[in-house]
């Protein structure tokens, strides 16, 4: 059984007080080191297939993330243990929280030339938060005063994207952004917020160029972009190929050939390739060999703490969990999970039990909320609680729980497990419900109650930047109904709650209030806290200098590998 200790005593990562461009990343190279040090060894990585276009705003989710975070450059970047570094941005200050001025240094360039500007900040913003055009990462556009005015009421068509607007915006841009010069822009917010510099790193936040707009749907899938690499060809369903940017002189210099992402639909696959050599990066070790792997790869196995965290959302759309009758069925639904049998028996003690909606890693993170007794295993409250719900609101006979979830990740045995607890406890039928791959089973409840997702769902989320908000807002705010609040909660008190915690005036007194905002959801339960996971992951013996950041992605950039 893998041990336990490694997730014991979980720290907080370091946020940096002042951001500082830092150089990092490199280490030795291989034999075939270039003169520059860096390998010229093409990279290997288990991969899925990305749901959207290859741009910062549209991407929500791991498959593409990780593609996206080598293409584009940011503000700035987080290292291994989430320290925000500068990137792009000279400097980032405000007098008063408030208002920000932002300067950028000069020389950078996109993959066609032309210089990256303050304007193609501004753009991209603009571009993302406006309501019409989609943007999965549009609610992270709030915080900025006019954000309101430029999303207006969407509609969405049968596949979830928007279609149409029921109330048109009556703003095309932030009235809180301004371009000063080519290398300076200032950004307004509705109210001071102590952390806005620390979600810059995420891809949201990524510029774009200005021929992103001749053609949004074509870039997407041939994008000019400014990282440390640029993209060579996308195969889709197949892999996705990257090669260094020649003209990124940045921090995240690659200091690798370039790097091949393989769209694998089953980790036991993938596992199977990384043993036979013919994979370098796992990033997910499947549930058959969490009790071996460790073995298996020996000095290629990797298990550590990460900011990720896995959840069972209750969609608003049905029925049987509305009103004071759904939520005891919510009520029910945790309790009834016996998260430490599932952890120790399946998980082989690689993920940890939730008792809360954020992350132990996380600077503020504390694991006693008031309400957060539902994710205690109580098979009799959970039975009684149940009844009462049935008694007050009679569920047809032939009633079945349905839980959907991919089946390219392993989540089935986890799934079984829960669904036999509820049939055991409940007394009641439960299904898994499941998709071959993960981009399908989004799109799917991207549909919201137009779709086939007629159960709870699996949540899983990392991190998008190191602060307990970025589990808050982005899953559960109003701000975030067309990004990844996919169970389409919402609820004015947590909303105003969050504004409260924003608008803190330190990091310390912000944490409290966010946990005062748990509260909140543990009283309305839109989700169901699981477990906090570790990255369990591994490479082979070909490649060097591999490491996984605080957000359990791996620095791909870092990597080394001899031809």
């Amino acid at each position: 059984m893998t041990p336990r200790k490694r997730l014991v005593g979980l720290g907080a990562f370091a946020l940096a007080s002042s951001l500082v461009l830092t150089a990092c990343g490199g280490g030795n190279s291989g034999d075939d080191a270039t003169g520059d040090g860096a390998s010229t060894g093409i990279v290997t990585i288990s991969n899925g297939e990305p749901q959207n276009p290859l741009v910062g705003s549209m991407t929500n989710e791991t498959e593409g993330g990780l593609v996206v975070q080598q293409l584009y450059s940011g503000l700035v970047y987080y290292d291994a243990e989430g320290v925000v570094h500068n990137e792009i941005a000279e400097s980032i200050e405000s007098d008063d929280n408030k208002t920000w001025d932002i300067t950028i240094q000069d020389g950078w360039e996109w993959s066609d030339g032309t210089p990256v500007t303050a304007a193609n900040f501004v753009d991209a913003w603009n571009w993302a938060a406006y309501g019409p055009n989609g943007a999965k990462g549009a609610g992270f556009f709030d915080p900025i005063e006019g954000f309101a005015e430029t999303q207006g009421v969407p509609e969405f068509d049968e596949e979830g994207n928007v279609s149409g607007m029921a109330e048109e915006p009556t703003a095309e841009t932030l009235s809180g952004l301004e371009v000063v010069s080519d290398t300076e822009f200032t950004v307004t917010l509705g109210q001071p917020e102590s952390d806005f510099p620390i979600r810059l790193g995420y891809s949201a936040y990524f510029p774009l160029p200005d021929a992103y707009y001749d053609d949004t749907a074509a870039f997407g899938e041939k994008p000019i972009t400014n990282g440390p690499y640029v993209l060579e060809s996308w195969e889709h369903e197949s892999e996705i190929k990257l090669v260094p940017n020649e003209a990124y002189n940045g921090p995240r210099k690659a200091q690798n050939g370039g790097l091949d992402f393989i769209v694998y639909t089953d980790e036991n696959t993938s596992y199977a390739d990384l043993q036979g050599g013919n994979l370098d990066i796992l990033e997910n070790v499947p549930t058959s060999a969490m009790s071996t792997f460790e073995e298996d790869l020996g000095d290629g196995a990797i298990s550590e703490p990460s900011a990720s965290f896995a959840a069972l959302t209750v969609p608003e759309w049905l029925p049987e969990f509305q009103g004071e009758a759904g939520l005891k069925r919510r009520q029910a639904l945790s309790m009834a999970i016996n998260r430490e049998q599932i952890t120790e028996t399946i998980f082989a003690g690689t993920r940890i039990p939730a008792t809360d909606f954020t992350s132990p890693v996380i600077n503020g993170w504390t694991g006693e909320i008031p309400g957060n007794e539902v994710t205690t295993y109580n098979a009799e409250e959970a039975k009684a609680l149940w009844d009462e719900a049935n008694a007050e609101d009679p569920l047809p006979d032939d009633y079945v729980l349905t839980i959907h979830t991919n089946t390219d990740s392993d989540h089935q045995a986890w799934v079984e497990a829960v669904c036999n607890g509820y049939i055991n406890d409940l007394d009641i039928k439960c299904e898994m419900t499941g998709y071959p791959t993960f981009d399908e089973v989004l799109n799917e409840r991207d549909k919201g109650p137009d779709g086939k997702v007629d159960g709870l769902f699996r949540a899983g989320w990392s991190a998008d930047y190191p602060s307990l908000q970025n589990y808050l807002g982005p899953l559960y705010s109003k701000a975030a109904l067309a990004g990844s609040n996919d169970g389409r909660y919402e609820s004015d008190e947590f909303d105003a709650a969050l504004k409260e915690a924003a608008a803190a005036p330190s990091l310390d007194e912000a944490n409290v209030l966010y946990n005062k905002a748990q509260e909140i959801l543990f009283k309305d339960l839109p989700g169901i806290p699981l477990w906090y996971y570790s990255t369990t992951a591994g490479h082979s013996e070909y490649v060097d200098n591999v490491e996984f950041g605080w957000d359990s992605m791996p620095l791909l950039y870092e990597v080394t590998k001899t031809e």
